[in-house]
């Protein structure tokens, strides 16, 4: 199974009315702007569309919804964050008939951890039940795909890539060194793109997106063309913008960011909170300096 994912793959939050509902229609303006910006593909219902809080329905509702708004033009990822097979797959049936085209599937991460050959065979079976490319969500800190799992997972024929964080650049570059050739890999580091991209990372698929989507396809543009000096200059840009916003309240803070430039991606899930005027300002003082600054 193939599923061409590279460049800058931006994830999409998702907007919450005061009621705690989804509110489907702030999603329209948000697909376009990402569109408008140049990313490659667009995930919904991952971590920074808080698809942990999100229902089966509520997830499909809100992906089948992306995929009206892009309309075939890039690829739409759908995000399944669950701790177990039956729940993965009864996910991934749902975003499959709302009309993604790839499922970005968590490792089961709860308390009890699967071992290697659990591991494997949690892809595979969600890979053939439900019958979509997936990407290897491998972003949870405690509960890492080690690369001698993932090499395993090449035998599972529905995963096309692997989406890495979990702060360990040095599991990015076994995985790019040893695995490279045969997935995407996808730089989850939203303080390291730059040097993802340069050590042949396939793209990015991330939170910062989201916020800089204009700012990082720059990024990735000036690293394929070999400009090292412009491509330092963009990361220390979007670099500040990162730790404006990276925190416990991660969500709520990326929606400040959005409407701070006239943006609205609604409210957080409760029980998480609105960011508050202190968060707020200094996100504002760093989207100032990297030029996104627009509502007051």
């Amino acid at each position: 199974m193939t599923l061409d994912l590279h460049g800058i793959i931006s994830t999409v939050v998702t907007p919450f009315d005061a009621d705690d509902q989804v509110d489907l229609d702030l999603l329209g303006p948000e697909i376009q702007y990402l569109l408008d910006s140049g990313v490659t593909a667009i995930c919904a219902c991952g971590s920074t569309g808080e698809g942990h809080a999100l229902s089966a329905d509520e997830s499909a509702a809100i992906c089948a919804r992306v995929v009206k708004e892009v309309a075939g033009r890039v690829p739409v990822i759908g995000g399944v964050i669950q701790n177990s097979t039956a729940q993965a797959i009864r996910y991934g049936r749902a975003l499959k008939e709302a009309g993604v085209d790839a499922l970005q599937v968590t490792p089961v991460h709860y308390v009890f951890a699967p071992d290697a050959d659990q591991t494997v065979d949690y892809f595979r079976r969600i890979g053939s039940a439900v019958g979509l490319p997936i990407v290897v969500y491998n972003v949870v800190p405690w509960a890492l795909v080690p690369v001698d799992v993932i090499e395993r997972l090449g035998d599972v024929p529905e995963v096309v890539a692997v989406k890495q964080s979990g702060g360990d650049i040095h599991l990015l570059a076994d995985l790019l060194h040893r695995v490279g050739d045969r997935f995407s890999i996808l730089a989850a580091l939203d303080d390291l793109h730059y040097p993802a991209f340069a050590m042949g990372a396939h793209g990015a698929l991330a939170a910062i997106p989201t916020v800089t989507p204009r700012l990082s396809v720059e990024l990735w543009e000036a690293v394929r063309r070999g400009d090292h000096r412009e491509a330092l200059r963009l990361h220390n840009v979007i670099l500040g913008v990162w730790r404006a916003i990276d925190g416990p309240n991660l969500p709520a803070r990326l929606k400040a960011a959005l409407r701070l430039q006239g943006r609205d991606g609604g409210l957080p899930r409760h029980p998480f909170t609105p960011a508050t005027d202190e968060e707020r300002a200094v996100i504002a003082d760093a989207l100032g300096k990297a030029g996104l600054l627009t509502a007051p």
